[in-house]
């Protein structure tokens, strides 16, 4: 009998799912699906690996899942359609692994207490991440169980790179640049030298644009520095989440509007960004299309703050071999990509305007100095891969 891997990767409103099957030690994508709008409106699709829905399910108004229970029914179809495969462990993506945590872990009780409790910093994410794993342990107690760190893949950073000029006691206590999206970059670092070699041994800059952003520069394949840093709201413009910002705002917002840390945190997680500034949407499909002038100016900023970032990471790497195009944003939105790369000419990328319309892998032209790529990410089967490693 076939063996198979589940990874799931938990939202703050949303649980995705995928399982793969194991092929002579390699990785098969047999299915994927998600739960969208837990709590709220949820819905369930499965697709298999050509995209063919394979099942849907909805709930009433009355029955709305958890986290849970959201993750029961995925385990439930994934049992019913494993079609005759031995499910042998489950994947998670884990957004905080800390200090200690620089690859990822076979999870217990005593893993689990440590993970809670960093729940502070990403909290957003760390305690959504770890609801499922509670409910397998509790559905499937022998079921093996790996936690898979977006902050793992930044390790390889200097102190210089990840040290705050912050007193040496509060640095002490864990308050450092830790970087996120690591489980993607990994993915892109492992996917690159099939594309370009040359780059991948080189110095490139990675851009994951999402509803949740960040750009890593990399040097032969290592992170180097990234523009996230002690949580996932630093570094670029995103969805609903500010970014960068001068603490000094945060002292204003608290001494002269009277804002608590929740209001304050409310803010700058949920109704900031592309959001906030459009006064429109967070869903940059939807800027992209509009006709207001703040959803331009928005979409204007974001790329602005991205172009920013672009010129000091550059600086972090002393040069610049390549720039590679990632997430749901820089897979697919053409004009953000041409606004980032036409800001990048003085470091050598030169857009091919045709190219990037159409999506090709390639985006830059043939006399450009830096190549410039679409690569679209898989950090599901990179935490299967981990996943499987671990057995």
């Amino acid at each position: 009998m076939s063996e198979a891997i589940a990874v799931f990767n938990a939202g703050s409103s949303s649980l995705k799912f995928s399982l793969f099957r194991i092929e002579g030690g390699a990785l098969a994508l047999a299915s994927r699906g998600e739960v969208d709008g837990v709590t709220t409106r949820a819905r369930f699709v499965a697709r298999d690996a050509s995209g063919a829905v394979i099942g849907t399910h909805g709930w009433s108004e009355r029955d709305q899942p958890d986290h849970a229970a959201a993750t029961r029914h995925v385990l439930a179809f994934a049992r019913e359609h494993s079609g005759g495969q031995t499910l042998v462990a489950v994947g998670h993506r884990v957004v905080h692994g800390g200090a200690k945590y620089a690859r990822p872990v076979r999870v217990d009780e005593a893993v689990m207490t440590e993970l809670e409790a960093l729940a502070p910093l990403a909290p957003l994410h760390q305690p959504h991440n770890l609801a499922p794993i509670r409910v397998l342990q509790a559905e499937a107690p022998g079921l093996a169980q790996v936690a898979c760190f977006d902050t793992a893949f930044h390790r390889t950073q200097s102190k210089l790179a990840t040290t705050f000029p912050l007193p040496r006691a509060i640095t002490a206590a864990g308050v450092q640049r830790y970087g996120f999206h690591g489980l993607s970059y990994e993915y892109i670092a492992s996917a690159l030298p099939h594309v370009d070699a040359n780059a991948s041994r080189g110095r490139c800059v990675v851009a994951h644009l999402g509803n949740g952003a960040s750009m890593c520069a990399m040097r032969d394949g290592a992170s180097v520095a990234t523009t996230m840093g002690f949580t996932a709201l630093d570094g670029l413009m995103m969805g609903t989440r500010a970014g960068a910002i001068d603490p000094g705002v945060i002292l204003y917002l608290i001494e002269a509007q009277g804002m608590d840390s929740h209001a304050i945190g409310r803010l700058l997680y949920h109704e900031s960004g592309l959001l906030g500034v459009s006064g429109v949407s967070s869903d940059m499909r939807t800027l992209l299309a509009s006709e207001a002038p703040d959803a331009a100016f928005a979409v204007e900023l974001f790329c602005h703050r991205a172009s920013r970032e672009l010129g000091s990471l550059a600086a972090a790497l002393q040069g610049l071999d390549a720039l590679v195009f990632t997430g749901g944003i820089g897979e697919n939105a053409a004009p953000v990509r041409a606004s980032i790369a036409r800001n990048a000419a003085w470091l050598g990328v030169d857009l091919d305007d045709d190219a990037n319309r159409e999506n090709a892998a390639c985006i830059s032209t043939r006399a450009s100095r830096v190549a410039a790529y679409v690569i679209p990410t898989d950090e599901a089967l990179m935490i299967a891969r981990h996943t499987l490693g671990l057995l």
